[in-house]
Protein backbone atom coordinates (compact mmCIF):
# COMPACT_ATOMS: atom_id res chain seq x y z
CA UNK A 1 0.00 0.00 0.00
CA UNK A 2 1.23 3.52 -0.81
CA UNK A 3 2.70 5.59 1.99
CA UNK A 4 0.25 8.14 3.40
CA UNK A 5 1.07 11.80 3.79
CA UNK A 6 0.23 13.61 7.02
CA UNK A 7 -3.44 14.59 7.07
CA UNK A 8 -4.42 11.82 4.67
CA UNK A 9 -6.75 9.50 6.52
CA UNK A 10 -7.47 6.30 4.74
CA UNK A 11 -7.39 7.79 1.23
CA UNK A 12 -6.13 5.52 -1.49
CA UNK A 13 -5.00 6.62 -4.90
CA UNK A 14 -7.85 5.83 -7.24
CA UNK A 15 -7.04 3.95 -10.38
CA UNK A 16 -8.58 5.73 -13.36
CA UNK A 17 -9.06 3.54 -16.42
CA UNK A 18 -7.32 4.71 -19.59
CA UNK A 19 -10.62 5.26 -21.41
CA UNK A 20 -11.78 7.53 -18.61
CA UNK A 21 -8.50 9.46 -18.71
CA UNK A 22 -8.92 9.93 -22.46
CA UNK A 23 -12.52 11.08 -21.99
CA UNK A 24 -11.44 13.55 -19.30
CA UNK A 25 -8.71 14.99 -21.58
CA UNK A 26 -11.20 15.35 -24.45
CA UNK A 27 -13.76 16.99 -22.15
CA UNK A 28 -11.17 19.45 -20.84
CA UNK A 29 -10.02 20.27 -24.38
CA UNK A 30 -13.62 20.93 -25.49
CA UNK A 31 -14.21 23.09 -22.41
CA UNK A 32 -11.05 25.08 -23.22
CA UNK A 33 -12.14 25.60 -26.85
CA UNK A 34 -15.57 26.83 -25.72
CA UNK A 35 -13.95 29.19 -23.21
CA UNK A 36 -11.74 30.69 -25.92
CA UNK A 37 -14.77 31.14 -28.20
CA UNK A 38 -16.73 32.88 -25.41
CA UNK A 39 -13.79 35.17 -24.64
CA UNK A 40 -13.19 36.21 -28.25
CA UNK A 41 -16.75 36.14 -29.53
CA UNK A 42 -18.83 37.01 -26.47
CA UNK A 43 -20.34 40.10 -28.08
CA UNK A 44 -21.43 38.06 -31.10
CA UNK A 45 -22.68 35.08 -29.08
CA UNK A 46 -24.86 37.37 -26.95
CA UNK A 47 -26.37 39.30 -29.86
CA UNK A 48 -30.04 38.92 -30.73
CA UNK A 49 -29.39 38.54 -34.47
CA UNK A 50 -26.77 35.83 -33.98
CA UNK A 51 -29.21 34.01 -31.71
CA UNK A 52 -31.87 34.19 -34.47
CA UNK A 53 -29.59 32.05 -36.65
CA UNK A 54 -30.65 29.08 -34.50
CA UNK A 55 -33.93 29.20 -36.45
CA UNK A 56 -32.25 28.70 -39.85
CA UNK A 57 -31.10 25.30 -41.02
CA UNK A 58 -27.65 24.95 -42.47
CA UNK A 59 -26.85 21.32 -43.37
CA UNK A 60 -29.05 18.40 -42.40
CA UNK A 61 -30.64 19.23 -39.04
CA UNK A 62 -27.86 21.62 -37.97
CA UNK A 63 -28.75 25.25 -37.30
CA UNK A 64 -26.62 28.07 -38.71
CA UNK A 65 -25.82 29.13 -35.12
CA UNK A 66 -24.53 25.71 -34.07
CA UNK A 67 -22.69 25.29 -37.38
CA UNK A 68 -20.92 28.63 -36.91
CA UNK A 69 -19.88 27.75 -33.35
CA UNK A 70 -18.60 24.38 -34.59
CA UNK A 71 -16.60 26.09 -37.34
CA UNK A 72 -15.03 28.38 -34.73
CA UNK A 73 -14.21 25.37 -32.54
CA UNK A 74 -12.66 23.38 -35.39
CA UNK A 75 -10.76 26.44 -36.61
CA UNK A 76 -9.16 26.74 -33.19
CA UNK A 77 -8.42 23.03 -33.05
CA UNK A 78 -6.83 23.04 -36.52
CA UNK A 79 -4.69 26.09 -35.80
CA UNK A 80 -3.52 24.59 -32.49
CA UNK A 81 -2.83 21.17 -34.00
CA UNK A 82 -0.77 22.75 -36.80
CA UNK A 83 0.85 25.14 -34.31
CA UNK A 84 -0.02 28.10 -36.51
CA UNK A 85 0.69 31.58 -35.29
CA UNK A 86 -2.77 33.05 -35.79
CA UNK A 87 -4.76 35.97 -34.54
CA UNK A 88 -7.15 33.68 -32.70
CA UNK A 89 -9.62 36.38 -31.68
CA UNK A 90 -10.15 37.55 -35.26
CA UNK A 91 -10.26 33.96 -36.51
CA UNK A 92 -12.99 33.09 -33.99
CA UNK A 93 -15.01 36.23 -34.75
CA UNK A 94 -14.73 35.59 -38.51
CA UNK A 95 -15.77 31.96 -38.03
CA UNK A 96 -18.81 32.96 -35.97
CA UNK A 97 -19.88 35.47 -38.64
CA UNK A 98 -18.95 33.54 -41.79
CA UNK A 99 -22.58 32.48 -42.42
CA UNK A 100 -24.31 35.58 -41.08
CA UNK A 101 -26.71 35.76 -44.05
CA UNK A 102 -29.85 35.72 -41.82
CA UNK A 103 -32.27 33.69 -43.93
CA UNK A 104 -33.17 30.05 -44.43
CA UNK A 105 -31.66 29.25 -47.81
CA UNK A 106 -33.75 26.08 -48.02
CA UNK A 107 -36.99 28.09 -48.04
CA UNK A 108 -37.16 30.52 -50.93
CA UNK A 109 -40.21 31.52 -52.96
CA UNK A 110 -38.37 30.86 -56.19
CA UNK A 111 -36.61 27.48 -56.01
CA UNK A 112 -33.65 28.65 -58.13
CA UNK A 113 -31.86 31.04 -55.70
CA UNK A 114 -30.78 28.24 -53.34
CA UNK A 115 -28.64 26.88 -56.16
CA UNK A 116 -26.61 30.10 -56.08
CA UNK A 117 -26.49 30.31 -52.29
CA UNK A 118 -22.91 28.99 -52.12
CA UNK A 119 -21.76 31.76 -54.44
CA UNK A 120 -23.76 34.64 -52.99
CA UNK A 121 -24.06 34.21 -49.24
CA UNK A 122 -20.49 35.25 -48.29
CA UNK A 123 -21.10 38.76 -49.65
CA UNK A 124 -24.44 39.02 -47.85
CA UNK A 125 -22.93 37.66 -44.62
CA UNK A 126 -20.20 40.31 -44.82
CA UNK A 127 -22.76 43.08 -45.42
CA UNK A 128 -24.86 41.95 -42.44
CA UNK A 129 -21.84 41.55 -40.14
CA UNK A 130 -20.45 44.94 -41.19
CA UNK A 131 -23.70 46.63 -40.18
CA UNK A 132 -23.46 45.29 -36.63
CA UNK A 133 -19.77 44.87 -35.89
CA UNK A 134 -16.51 46.69 -36.44
CA UNK A 135 -14.59 44.17 -38.55
CA UNK A 136 -10.86 43.97 -39.20
CA UNK A 137 -9.52 43.27 -42.68
CA UNK A 138 -8.71 39.73 -41.51
CA UNK A 139 -12.31 39.15 -40.34
CA UNK A 140 -13.63 40.56 -43.62
CA UNK A 141 -11.37 38.21 -45.57
CA UNK A 142 -12.58 35.22 -43.53
CA UNK A 143 -16.25 36.01 -44.11
CA UNK A 144 -15.95 37.01 -47.76
CA UNK A 145 -13.74 34.11 -48.88
CA UNK A 146 -14.76 31.16 -46.71
CA UNK A 147 -16.43 29.52 -49.74
CA UNK A 148 -13.23 29.50 -51.80
CA UNK A 149 -12.91 28.25 -54.58
CA UNK A 150 -16.51 29.33 -55.31
CA UNK A 151 -15.52 32.88 -54.42
CA UNK A 152 -12.78 32.69 -57.10
CA UNK A 153 -10.39 35.04 -55.27
CA UNK A 154 -8.52 33.00 -52.64
CA UNK A 155 -8.14 34.07 -49.02
CA UNK A 156 -5.27 36.39 -48.11
CA UNK A 157 -4.85 35.51 -44.42
CA UNK A 158 -3.98 32.11 -42.98
CA UNK A 159 -6.89 32.50 -40.55
CA UNK A 160 -9.25 32.64 -43.55
CA UNK A 161 -7.70 29.46 -44.97
CA UNK A 162 -8.18 27.70 -41.62
CA UNK A 163 -11.83 28.81 -41.32
CA UNK A 164 -12.49 27.77 -44.92
CA UNK A 165 -11.07 24.29 -44.21
CA UNK A 166 -12.98 23.99 -40.91
CA UNK A 167 -16.20 25.09 -42.64
CA UNK A 168 -15.82 22.43 -45.31
CA UNK A 169 -15.10 19.75 -42.70
CA UNK A 170 -18.11 20.73 -40.56
CA UNK A 171 -20.34 20.94 -43.64
CA UNK A 172 -19.34 17.44 -44.70
CA UNK A 173 -19.90 15.99 -41.21
CA UNK A 174 -23.30 17.72 -40.94
CA UNK A 175 -24.41 16.67 -44.42
CA UNK A 176 -23.58 12.98 -43.91
CA UNK A 177 -25.13 13.07 -40.43
CA UNK A 178 -22.07 12.63 -38.22
CA UNK A 179 -22.67 16.00 -36.54
CA UNK A 180 -26.15 16.16 -35.14
CA UNK A 181 -27.71 19.13 -33.58
CA UNK A 182 -29.74 22.15 -33.19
Amino acid sequence: MAERKPGQRGKRKKCIPRKAEKWIRQYEKQRDLHRKIREAGGEILKSRNFDKSKDFLQHGSMSVKTHSINVAKYSLAISEKLRLSCNREEMIRGALLHDYFQYDWHKTKDKKPWKLHGFTHPKLALQNASREYRLSSRERDIIRKHMWPLTIVPPVYKEAWVVSAADKWCSLMETIGLHKGG
